[in-house]
């Protein structure tokens, strides 16, 4: 279908109030991607696809002295495309490698990323002890008994206004 001024609907040239329509994806699966394994035994390591072997799998490298992850073919169902990318070349060496994930400050960036901080309280919660799940509530209903009373004074300072 087309739109006023002979434009395809859907197409990149189309125009909304934000600009041009962009792509749906930005994370693509290319040499250089670090990506988040998970399922598996390395699941929750970060490691770094360094060849596409075919549609399904890629070879990926951690460095393993970094994260955990040794060199290995891994099928793109158990990778999770995260937006960080270094330079390296194609099957690349564990030196070259190395090199390019220090320099790249990998693990700041991921550490830095709400993605990482979601999975890191995650795993915090889920070390909780009865005790712990215990003092959150009382400090959730603390907190929630606090805003009910200053919303319940905003709203009778707005009724007494108006």
């Amino acid at each position: 279908p087309l739109r006023p001024g002979g434009v395809r609907a859907g197409t990149s040239s189309e125009k909304n109030s934000l600009g041009p329509v962009a792509m749906g994806y930005d994370r693509f699966v290319e040499i250089g991607r670090v990506a988040l394994v998970n399922f598996g035994p390395e699941a929750g390591k970060l490691c770094v696809i360094i060849d596409v072997r075919d549609q399904n799998r890629a070879l990926v490298d951690g460095p393993a002295h970094i994260t955990g992850v040794h060199r290995r073919q891994i099928p793109f169902k158990r990778l999770a495309l995260t937006p960080i990318t270094i330079a390296v070349p194609r099957e690349a060496r564990v030196k070259t490698l190395t090199k390019a994930f220090e320099q790249g400050k990998v693990l700041e960036k991921w550490n830095a990323s709400a993605w990482a901080k979601k999975l890191a309280q995650k795993e915090k919660r889920s070390n909780f002890s009865d005790f712990d799940r215990f003092k959150s509530m009382l400090a959730k209903k603390k907190k929630s008994s606090l805003v009910n009373k200053e919303l319940a004074k905003l709203k009778k300072e707005k009724k007494k206004s108006a």
